[in-house]
C-alpha cells in the first residue's frame, strides 16, 4: 500500500521511512564541492544490517573526492512509481558518512546488487556507509515529517545472533525453501508473481526481491536469537498456507 493511501491516525512516519530505506535500490547522494556548492549524483543503494544506508563508491568519482573533504552528505530515496512519480512517498535522509570494511555490508549490498560483485574486487572502489543523523518525509498531504535517527535505525546490539546467522539462513532459504520465500511476497505482501529470493534478514523484519524490486516484510514482533529467527520463518509459512 501508497504511504499516501494510509489513513492519517495510522501513519507511522517513522515506520515508512525505514520501509523506504530498506527497500530502495538507487538513490541521489548530495555531497559537497570544494567551494561549497551542491553536487548530487546517482548511486545504488542497500542497507546494512540496522538500516542505515551502504553505497560502493569509486574513489575516482566527483562525490567520493568531495566526501573525503567534507563527510556531510544527503541521500534521497522514494517508491519509484512509475507514470506517478510526485505521488509517492520520498525521503531524504542527512547525515555523515564513512568507510566500511564490515562483511556483512558488502555481503548485503551485492544480494541486492550482485552485478556489482566485479566493481566491489576493484582497488578504486570500497563500501561506506551513511550514518543518519535525521530524515525528512514527504508521503502525501499533510504527511511532512522530519523524523530523528533513533526512529530511523533498528536496534542490534541485543540481536547479534540474527545478525550472525543472516547468511547461512538466507541461503538456506533461497535454497531449500524457494516456494515459501515466494509465498511470503506474493501471499503476504500481495506483490505479483516472480523469481523472489530473501537477500536480508534483521531483529524486525526482512526483505524480498524479484527482478529490481525489493520488497519490506515486517515480522511483527522483535526477534534476538538464531531460535527466534528460525521460528518467524516457520510461523510466516504457515501464515501462507492458511491464507
Amino acid at each position: 500500500m501508497s504511504s499516501s493511501a494510509i489513513p492519517a491516525e495510522t501513519f507511522d512516519a517513522a515506520r515508512a521511512v525505514r520501509v523506504l530505506l530498506r527497500e530502495a535500490r538507487m538513490g541521489a547522494l548530495a555531497t559537497l564541492d570544494a567551494d561549497g556548492a551542491p553536487y548530487v549524483s546517482l548511486v545504488q543503494v542497500a542497507t546494512a544490517s540496522d538500516g542505515a544506508p551502504v553505497l560502493l563508491l569509486s574513489g575516482l568519482a566527483r562525490h567520493t573526492r568531495n566526501l573525503r573533504a567534507d563527510s556531510r552528505v544527503s541521500l534521497l530515496v522514494d517508491e519509484r512509481r512509475a507514470g506517478e512519480e510526485l505521488q509517492g512517498a520520498r525521503a531524504s535522509i542527512s547525515g555523515t558518512i564513512a568507510k566500511t570494511e564490515d562483511e556483512a555490508v558488502r555481503r548485503r549490498f551485492l544480494m541486492r546488487h550482485p552485478d556489482s560483485a566485479g566493481f566491489a574486487g576493484f582497488a578504486d572502489f570500497a563500501f561506506y556507509r551513511i550514518e543518519p543523523k535525521a530524515a525528512h518525509l514527504v508521503a502525501g498531504f499533510g504527511r511532512i515529517v522530519d523524523v530523528e535517527r533513533d526512529a530511523i535505525l533498528t536496534p542490534i546490539g541485543d540481536a547479534q545472533e540474527v545478525v550472525a546467522a543472516e547468511a547461512s539462513a538466507v541461503e538456506h532459504m533461497n535454497t531449500d525453501h524457494a516456494d515459501a520465500v515466494a509465498a511470503y511476497a506474493t501471499v503476504l505482501l500481495g506483490a505479483p508473481a516472480g523469481d523472489w529470493r530473501l537477500i536480508g534478514v534483521d531483529p524486525e523484519g526482512c526483505e524480498l526481491m524479484a527482478g529490481e524490486r525489493v520488497r519490506r516484510l515486517d515480522f511483527g514482533r522483535r526477534i534476538t536469537t538464531a531460535e527466534d529467527l528460525h521460528k518467524i520463518m516457520v510461523e510466516l509459512a504457515r501464515k501462507t498456507r492458511a491464507a
